[in-house]
C-alpha cells in the first residue's frame, strides 16, 4: 500500500457516509480510521454575485443588458472530483481556448479522477466565453469549467 493508496481511501471516506473503517491487508498492514463526529452538516450552494443597480436609468438599461448577455451563457459543469487539465499531455496544444467556436460533442478538456483521464465533452455548440479554471486545479463535483456563448 502506497500514499496514493492511502490517499485515495481517505478522500472515499470523506465523501460518503461511512463513519469508520477497519481494513487489514494480506501482508499484515492494519488501517483503522474514523470520522470527526462533530462535522456541522449542510447543504453546500453556489454563490452567485448580485448585479449592481443604480438609480439612474441609464445604469438600469446598462444591467439589464449585461443580464441578458449573460443569460446567453451556458456553463459546462465537471461532472466529477478531479484534477482539471486543457490539453491530453503536457507539452500538446489545449483542445479549445477563449474564443474558440465548438461543437456539441467536442472535447473540451480532461478530468483526471482515480488515475483515470475522463474526457469532457461540449454540451452544445457555441464560442467558448470564459475558461473558468486554471490548467492542473483540482474541481469538484459541479464546478463551471467553461462558459460557452450559443
Amino acid at each position: 500500500m502506497n500514499y496514493e493508496d492511502i490517499k485515495k481511501i481517505l478522500d472515499d471516506m470523506g465523501n460518503s457516509k461511512i463513519d469508520s473503517l477497519d481494513i487489514e491487508f494480506p501482508d499484515g498492514t492494519k488501517l483503522s480510521m474514523k470520522k470527526n463526529q462533530t462535522l456541522v452538516t449542510g447543504v453546500a450552494q453556489e454563490v452567485k454575485p448580485l448585479a449592481q443597480v443604480n438609480v439612474n436609468t441609464n445604469a438600469k438599461n446598462e444591467t439589464n443588458i449585461d443580464t441578458e448577455a449573460e443569460e446567453n451563457l451556458k456553463e459546462v459543469k465537471s461532472p466529477m472530483v478531479g484534477t482539471f487539465y486543457t490539453s491530453p499531455s503536457p507539452n500538446a496544444e489545449p483542445f479549445v481556448k477563449k474564443g474558440d467556436h465548438v461543437k456539441k460533442g467536442q472535447v473540451l478538456c480532461v478530468v483526471e479522477a482515480m488515475k483515470l483521464m475522463n474526457e469532457i465533452e461540449s454540451e452544445f455548440d457555441g464560442e467558448i466565453v470564459e475558461v473558468c479554471v486554471k490548467n492542473e486545479d483540482m474541481v469538484e463535483y459541479g464546478t463551471p469549467l467553461f462558459k460557452i456563448k450559443e
